[in-house]
C-alpha cells in the first residue's frame, strides 16, 4: 500500500478520469513499402468492372464514412498522391478514384495505448461564462500503435468554487492541413544551420539565391540550382548538404485547422522527419508579449527513433500552429518549460540538460539558447534519482511557483513544488520537503507503474488546478490551496 504524506492530505482529487479511447481513430496515409506493390494494387483495381468498383465503394463508405468527417475528400486526396502509378493515361471515374484512394488509407487509433502528461492554459475565449468561472484548454499526449505520440485537446470550465467540468469529446479527430506558403526567415534559418554544424560553402551559396524570407518550394529550387553548378567531385557532398537543408526546413512548418472545428477534434500528429516516432510532452503556456497581447507557446520533444529534438509550438488561437526548431548549445535533453513572460527583457526557460537537475536559461531570442545555469539539485529522498519541472512556472505575489517531478526508490515519480524569486528566479525562496502528489493505490498500475506527472498546472483564484498523468496511462485532476502550499515551503 502507498503511504500518504501530511502535505498530500491537503490535495483534493476529483472524480474526473480521462482514459484512452480506442474508438477515436485518425484517418492516415498508408503507403506500401515498394512502388511495385503500389502499381500492382492500382492495376488490380483498374481491371475491375465499373459495377464492381461501385459496389466496393459502397461497402467502404458504409463501413468508414460514419467514423470520419470528409471521408470522400480524404480518399480523393490519397488518389492524387498515387496518381503517377496509374498504368494508363485514361482518366479514372470518380468511383475508381475514391476506391483507389481508400486502398492507400488506413485508420490509426491515436490514444489506444495512453492519454497522459497533460498541460492546462486559459482558453482564448472567455465569453458567456458565469462570474468567477474560467474556460480552459487541456493538452494531452496521446499514444497509439508503435508508441507514436501526438498532441490532442480537450476543453472545460473551472467554476467559482473550483469545480471542474470537462466537455465530452466527439469520436472524430482530424489532422490540420499544411500551410504550403510557410515563410522561412533566412537569417534564422542560416543561424539554425550553423548551430547544427551544417554551415558551409554549399549552404552559403544556396541561401544567397533566396530572399529575406522564402518558401519550401523556393528552397528546393535554390538547392537544385546550386547543385547543378557544382563540379562532379563536389556533387556527392552537395547532395548530402542539400538533403540536410530540406530536412531541416521540413521540421519547421505551419499547419491550420478550419475555423469552427471543435477543439477535441484537433490533433497535431507527427509530420516531419524529426518527429517520425512521436511528439512528446507538450508544455503549454499563455505568454504575455511586450505589447500586452498573448500568444500560446508549447515546448515539446520531437523523437525520430534515435534522438530527441526540442521544438517550439506557437499559436494565437489553437487554430493556426507554427512549429520551429530550438537551437543552441543549451538545447539538450527533454523537459524545457518557458516562463509566461520576459524577465529583464529576455525570455526565460527551465531545462534539464543532464537528465538529473533543473537548469535555468535566458535568451533574447526564444529560438536560440546557448547557456544554462544550474538551479535545483535533488535534495530529498523522493527525488534523489532525478528532478525535473512539471510545466511552466506560475506567477504569484510571493514569487514563481514551480511544480516539479522527483524520482525516488523503485523509480517512483512524485510531484513537488519550489518557489523562485519573482524578479530573480535564480534565487530559490522555498521548497517542499515532501511531495505534494504521490501515486495512490488506484493510480499505481499502468503502462509505467508508480508515476504521477504533469506538464503544466493553472492558478484559479487561490486554488491550484493540477491535471496529472496516472502511471503513463490516463489523466486525472487534483486541486490544492496555493496558500497551503506556500505555507509549507522550507
Amino acid at each position: 500500500m502507498t503511504v500518504p504524506t501530511m502535505l498530500a492530505s491537503l490535495v483534493k482529487r476529483t472524480d474526473i478520469f480521462l482514459n484512452p479511447d480506442c474508438a477515436r481513430v485518425l484517418i492516415r496515409p498508408f503507403t506500401p513499402a515498394s512502388e511495385q506493390r503500389i502499381g500492382r494494387i492500382i492495376a488490380h483495381l483498374q481491371a475491375l468492372p465499373e459495377a464492381e468498383i461501385e459496389a466496393l465503394l459502397g461497402q467502404v463508405l458504409t463501413e468508414f464514412s460514419g467514423r470520419h468527417k470528409k471521408t470522400r475528400e480524404l480518399f480523393l486526396a490519397r488518389f492524387e498522391f498515387v496518381r503517377r502509378y496509374l498504368a494508363t493515361d485514361r482518366e479514372p471515374s470518380e468511383a475508381q478514384r475514391l476506391v483507389i484512394g481508400s486502398y492507400f488509407t488506413h485508420e490509426y487509433s491515436l490514444e489506444a495505448a495512453a492519454l497522459f502528461n497533460p498541460s492546462i492554459v486559459p482558453h482564448p475565449d472567455q465569453t458567456e461564462l458565469p462570474p468567477g468561472a474560467l474556460r480552459f484548454v487541456l493538452s494531452l499526449r496521446a499514444t497509439g500503435e508503435g508508441h507514436v505520440s501526438s498532441i490532442t485537446f480537450r476543453t472545460g470550465v473551472v467554476d467559482a468554487d473550483h469545480q471542474i467540468c470537462i466537455n465530452p469529446p466527439t469520436r472524430f479527430v482530424t489532422e490540420p492541413p499544411l500551410v504550403d506558403d510557410t515563410a522561412y526567415p533566412r537569417s534564422r534559418f542560416e543561424q539554425q544551420l550553423a548551430e547544427l554544424g551544417l554551415a558551409g560553402e554549399f549552404t552559403r551559396r544556396a541561401l544567397a539565391v533566396l530572399g529575406e524570407t522564402f518558401t519550401l518550394a523556393e528552397l528546393r529550387a535554390a538547392v537544385a540550382q546550386v547543385q547543378d553548378q557544382m563540379d562532379a567531385t563536389d556533387r556527392a557532398a552537395s547532395e548530402v548538404a542539400g538533403r540536410a537543408m530540406i530536412t531541416h526546413a521540413l521540421s519547421n512548418y505551419q499547419v491550420r485547422f478550419p475555423a469552427g472545428q471543435r477543439m477535441s477534434e484537433r490533433v497535431i500528429f507527427p509530420r516531419s522527419p524529426s518527429q517520425s516516432n512521436g511528439i512528446e510532452d507538450a508544455r503549454f503556456v499563455q505568454f504575455q508579449n511586450d505589447d500586452g497581447t498573448r500568444t500560446y507557446f508549447a515546448t515539446f520533444t520531437a523523437y525520430d527513433g534515435r534522438a530527441t529534438h526540442p521544438q517550439l509550438l506557437e499559436t494565437p488561437d489553437f487554430l493556426d500552429f507554427t512549429v520551429t526548431t530550438l537551437s543552441g548549445a543549451a538545447v539538450q535533453n527533454k523537459g524545457m518549460a518557458l516562463f509566461p513572460r520576459k524577465l529583464g527583457g529576455r525570455y526565460a526557460m527551465l531545462s534539464r540538460q543532464d537528465n538529473e537537475n533543473i537548469f535555468l536559461m535566458f535568451s533574447a531570442d526564444r529560438h536560440f539558447w546557448r547557456s544554462a545555469t544550474l538551479l535545483l539539485k535533488p535534495m530529498f529522498p523522493w527525488e534523489f534519482v532525478q528532478l525535473g519541472n512539471c510545466g511552466s512556472p506560475i506567477e504569484t505575489e510571493q514569487g514563481w511557483l514551480l511544480l516539479t517531478h522527483g524520482v525516488g526508490a523503485m523509480r517512483k515519480y512524485s510531484i513537488g513544488a519550489v518557489l523562485l524569486d519573482r524578479h530573480d528566479p535564480t534565487k530559490v525562496l522555498g521548497r517542499l520537503r515532501e511531495p505534494l502528489i504521490t501515486p495512490t493505490e488506484d493510480e499505481r498500475e499502468g503502462y509505467v507503474p508508480n508515476v504521477v506527472y504533469s506538464c503544466g498546472a493553472l492558478l484559479h483564484g487561490r486554488e491550484l488546478i493540477v491535471p496529472y498523468a496516472v502511471s503513463d496511462f490516463a489523466t486525472r485532476f487534483a486541486t490544492v490551496s496555493l496558500d497551503a502550499v506556500l505555507a509549507r515551503m522550507a
